[in-house]
């Protein structure tokens, strides 16, 4: 005997879809739509108008591009959306197609769309493969004494390397979730932990003004300390793999006004970038021509300097406060290197400054290399700066002005992180807000909410679709790029967590309380 399936569920609809009385029965009559799949900036259409019932599913849209665009490969994943004028200011300017056209669109409270109107898809296509959401704590470390004031993955995602105020910073071999190695040296706080992006080397600076070089097999300190900052390392930066492959160089920012660039293979200091007035809070090194450096400084300016001559190029003077934080579209691209999603390891330089290259170029083949800064005046300026320039510049007061200035925040912006895709851009504030933008345009997207408290550090994943927030309310969250929504909240914490990194599956985070947990 067969089993009877239950009829299913109609799903509500809003005023705006047609219905029709029969017999005293109300039925729901499906409208037709015709649609027309675009380019993730609209610009480009990839397909000719259809016309097809409102309630398609999302998934049968997705195989629709895939073939009306004529694509001999594999099926290419994309991310779905409809671009929507912004009606007032904070409001969503994007929806995500997430089940139909019909229940998301055309059903969403106050659309401006109607079924008479060409429902216009953009289609972002999005990363082949797809990292899974973290669920649980897998293990809680303990061996810090102190506060944890940092945390970075290597580039493969073999290894941790952890900074703490009790003056250690720590290796942890994330096979395993065990210890490795603990590296002293330092005679203060370490304050950031950088890896070099082949893994070969891991940078520590900290309290103490000092810059020490890691062997992470061994854990013992290559050489002497780098010294030369009167006051405390703020932030490191390595050169990209694609520049220089064999022996990259290293960038400190310090609260004592200057940035130096060192040379790792003799552990001495190739020069001073003395521009700045106040304490630099960030240094990254980007990926055009023979490299530049960017640096974010309490005297309210963004300065981009010539890496190879140590010049300055531009002073950015647009915030009215002290810039905290800045975030490259390549950030993800030069951090890990020759390394993607595959985890091959390159045979040689030569090799390694292929794929790197590639992988750079990767990110920037629709655009130049994008820059956003984040200030204590709560707000954040969106820059696309040439690729070739003079230096002497400043001088001129010839300056790049903003694509975009982006504002929302209510209070001092924490952290702002480029997706690795670039797609995404993402602000935590200390008004417990997370917001996201358009990468390209700067355009505001949405708000999430959820933490009660300020959102110190942000993370996404290698794909791009999961973004993980540390916030002072002891919790993580794991927001979906998907739906825009909150996928995971990470309880576990007993206090602030000051830092996270997301690498493959796992999350590690650190905080108030000196505990790792993963």
């Amino acid at each position: 005997m067969s089993t009877l399936l239950p009829p299913p569920k109609r799903q509500k609809q809003s005023h705006a879809i047609p219905s029709a009385i029969e017999g005293g029965s109300q039925s729901v009559s499906i409208p037709n739509v015709v649609v027309q799949f675009l380019s993730d900036d609209g610009c480009n259409s990839l397909a000719p108008p259809v016309s097809l019932p409102a309630d398609v599913p999302r998934a049968h849209l997705e195989s629709l591009v895939n073939q009306l665009s004529n694509s001999e490969d594999e099926p290419t994943p994309f991310d779905l959306h409809v671009a929507l004028p912004e009606t007032k200011a904070g409001s969503p300017t994007r929806v995500i197609v997430s089940t139909s056209i019909l229940v998301d669109i055309l059903s969403l409270p106050g659309t401006p769309l109607t079924p008479e109107d060409v429902i216009k898809i953009r289609c972002s296509p999005q990363a082949v493969f797809r990292v899974r959401p973290a669920t649980r704590c897998s293990s809680t470390l303990s061996g810090h004494k102190a506060a944890i004031l940092c945390a970075a993955f290597s580039p493969t995602g073999e290894m941790l390397a952890t900074g703490s105020g009790d003056n250690t910073a720590r290796l942890w071999d994330l096979m395993t979730e065990t210890p490795s190695h603990t590296l002293e040296g330092h005679r203060g706080w370490v304050l950031c932990v950088e890896w070099e992006p082949r893994q070969r080397l891991l940078a520590t600076g900290g309290h103490d003004n000092a810059v020490r070089l890691w062997d992470p097999k061994t854990g013992k300190c290559i050489g002497n300390a780098m010294t030369g900052h009167t006051k405390w390392v703020t932030s490191l930066a390595w050169e990209p793999v694609h520049i220089n492959p064999t022996n990259p160089r290293l960038a400190s920012s310090s609260k004592d006004g200057t940035v130096r660039v060192w040379s790792t293979r003799l552990r001495t200091l190739e020069y001073t970038l003395g521009g700045h007035t106040a304490s630099v809070n960030v240094v990254r090194w980007g990926g055009v021509g023979n490299g530049r450096l960017y640096t974010a400084s309490n005297d309210r300016t963004v300065r981009v300097w010539d890496a190879d001559r140590g010049q300055c190029l531009w002073s950015l003077t647009d915030h009215a406060h002290w810039v905290t934080t800045l975030t490259l579209n390549t950030d993800f691209a030069t951090r890990t290197g020759p390394f993607d999603h595959t985890n091959r390891v390159p045979k040689s330089d030569a090799e390694a400054k292929e794929r790197a290259y590639k992988r750079y170029e990767a990110v920037t083949s629709n655009s130049s290399e994008m820059l956003i800064t984040g200030s204590d005046d709560h707000t954040l300026f969106l820059y696309s700066l040439p690729s070739s320039s003079m230096a002497g510049d400043v001088t001129h007061g010839k300056r790049p002005k903003p694509l975009a200035r982006l504002t929302g925040h209510q209070r001092q912006v924490s952290h702002v992180a480029f997706s690795p895709d670039g797609r995404w851009a993402a602000s935590a504030g200390w008004d417990a807000a997370v917001k996201i933008w358009d990468g390209r345009t700067g355009k505001f997207v949405t708000t999430l909410r959820g933490h009660v408290a300020a959102v110190y550090r942000l993370s996404w994943s290698a794909d791009s679709r999961l973004l993980v927030t540390a916030s002072k309310d002891s919790t993580l969250k794991i927001w979906s790029m998907k739906s825009l929504k909150l996928h995971t909240d990470l309880p576990g914490h007993d206090d602030e967590v000051y830092c996270v990194d997301f690498v493959r599956d796992k999350i590690v985070s650190g905080g108030k309380d000196g505990l790792v947990k993963m």
